[in-house]
């Protein structure tokens, strides 16, 4: 079966992208120095479909793999969570706490962005349970016109998150004794945080979704790598003395950290 054309992959780049047809999300193609073999995968944040090819596999050989493996890619691309724009109407977390977005129009206010209510631990009883009526939720209020209030909303998430984690950084780096170089916010797909060699500190803003515990463990364990630079026992220890939650934290992003993706500037 032909499912994919000479154009898709040639060219030598890294990645690719193509549609199939069936197939609701699209198919990254990427080839890898280091594969040994085809291997296919579905991305929970990335919302599309892996293909792994070592560099001198046959474009033949990848649509035939492919085309044996469609009905099982088709069955977990349907359980991909849909994604939730930043509109009106949305309704999105907050530090955990579900809230429903209101775009108020131009209005005079000191604040972009007016929350109602705060709180965490509201996540796992809304998520789990649909029936949650949305009338009762608290609303996210963001003013200005229409057409720019998502990205107003967005720039208001991540300077939260920007807030909430460089606040929680400085409190560990004190219990430490360490200090941070830098800290970044970006939209990471593969990571909740990352620390680099030279000190710095990279974090996604999507952590603004999860309840306060999960931010301040992805701070600990990001701050914790100033003193070890591994995932070793003495790291561990280090991560626990200043994050007592830390399992707790770790259960929720596994169990609900690709959630985190589903909601698009």
């Amino acid at each position: 079966m032909d499912m994919l054309h000479a154009g898709a992959v040639a060219g030598g780049a890294a990645t690719n992208q193509v549609k199939i047809k069936g197939l609701d999300c699209p198919l990254e193609i990427r080839h890898s120095p280091r594969a040994t073999r085809l291997s296919l995968k579905v991305s929970h944040t990335r919302r599309a479909a892996i293909l792994t090819l070592p560099r001198r596999a046959r474009l033949e050989d990848a649509g035939d793999f492919v085309a044996r493996h469609l009905d099982w890619l088709r069955d977990q691309t349907r359980k991909l969570p849909q994604p939730v724009p930043l509109a009106c109407g949305a309704v999105i977390p907050l530090r955990g706490m579900a809230h429903k977005v209101e775009f108020i129009g131009p209005v005079r206010s000191e604040s972009v962005v007016m929350p109602e209510g705060e709180g965490d631990g509201v996540w796992q009883g809304y998520w789990a349970d649909r029936e949650v009526t949305e009338a009762a939720l608290p609303r996210l209020r963001v003013s200005g016109e229409p057409d720019h209030a998502p990205r107003r909303l967005a720039d208001w998430l991540k300077a939260q998150a920007r807030a909430d984690l460089s606040e929680r950084v400085a409190h560990h780096a004190g219990a430490l004794d360490v200090a941070p170089k830098r800290i970044s916010v970006r939209d990471q797909s593969t990571r909740w945080g990352s620390c680099s060699c030279s000190g710095s500190l990279s974090f996604s803003w999507r952590l603004i979704f999860a309840p306060a515990f999960v931010l301040d463990y992805v701070a600990a364990h990001e701050v914790a790598h100033l003193r070890e630079m591994n995932h070793g026992p003495r790291f561990w220890r280090l991560v626990r003395d200043t994050m007592p939650e830390m399992n707790a934290a770790r259960r929720w992003l596994r169990e609900y950290g690709a959630e985190l993706h589903r909601f698009q500037i």
